[in-house]
């Protein structure tokens, strides 16, 4: 078994760059613990969303503080995610651990990461392109809110991956007058219940390594506060073409 500190490390980083970015967090995190660790993919997935739970919280704590979360789009989308999330779980229940379940996990994993490189790359355009775009009915903002929650419920309990990238595109082609800071604040917010849910079904399934997850969040915790108080002040096009560059390798290495 790896040293704990390699654990606490890789904790660290990550949790740094989900507090500078909204990204990073399951994209890195759950191949970490496959590819370099060893780590099964379901136990990986329900360690990775209890570990993002709990850091995010302390993320949403002091986002909350500065009052830079959108809470109206968070409910919104939590009216999607969550039962989507529900259903998933009682799939994964209905078949148990197995061969097919490490296999669909994997799979959907590696065509989640490779979702989240152009989600990525793009953003700039997306910014400009949504920024100049006709202005939706706020009802269907509404709505495609919602749709947004389905799709990132789904993905997030089978995978652990698509709140961070995946979410924050859509959101800024939904809400193109919506500072990227508040977006930010607002995907890490949503991803709270979201992964507290999902992490909690696959907990209940005996799919959580304890021990993994402390050493995690002692590096994690220190990890997300640093992130998110230096939020917007590092090179965003370098930061972008690296995760990038980093998530289309892994993505592939997954499928």
């Amino acid at each position: 078994m790896p040293h704990s500190w390699l654990y606490t490390l890789s904790g660290l980083l990550v949790g740094f760059l989900v507090g500078m970015t909204g990204v990073g967090g399951g994209s890195l995190m759950t191949p970490l613990l496959i590819l370099l660790f060893g780590v099964k993919p379901q136990s990986a997935v329900g360690t990775d969303l209890l570990y993002a739970a709990i850091t995010k919280i302390f993320g949403t704590a002091l986002n909350r503080h500065h009052g830079v979360v959108r809470w109206r789009i968070v409910l919104l989308q939590v009216a999607g995610s969550l039962p989507a999330g529900l259903l998933c779980l009682i799939f994964l229940r209905h078949y148990g651990p197995s061969p097919f379940i490490s296999k669909l996990i994997t799979e959907v994993l590696g065509v989640a990461l490779l979702l989240t490189v152009p989600a990525i790359l793009f953003k700039p355009w997306l910014q400009k392109w949504s920024a100049n775009a006709g202005t939706l009915r706020p009802q269907t903002v509404d709505v495609l809110t919602i749709v947004l929650g389905v799709v990132l419920g789904t993905l997030v309990t089978l995978s652990s991956v698509g709140a961070g990238a995946i979410g924050m595109a859509a959101l800024t082609v939904l809400y193109p007058r919506v500072s990227t800071r508040e977006l930010v604040a607002t995907d890490i917010a949503h991803a709270v219940p979201l992964a507290l849910l999902a992490g909690g079904g696959h907990w209940l399934q005996g799919a959580v390594d304890s021990v993994v997850l402390v050493e995690l969040l002692m590096g994690s915790i220190p990890g997300i506060l640093l992130g998110t108080l230096l939020a917007g002040r590092l090179p965003e096009d370098a930061q972008r073409w690296f995760l990038g560059i980093l998530l289309a390798i892994i993505g592939l290495r997954m499928i």
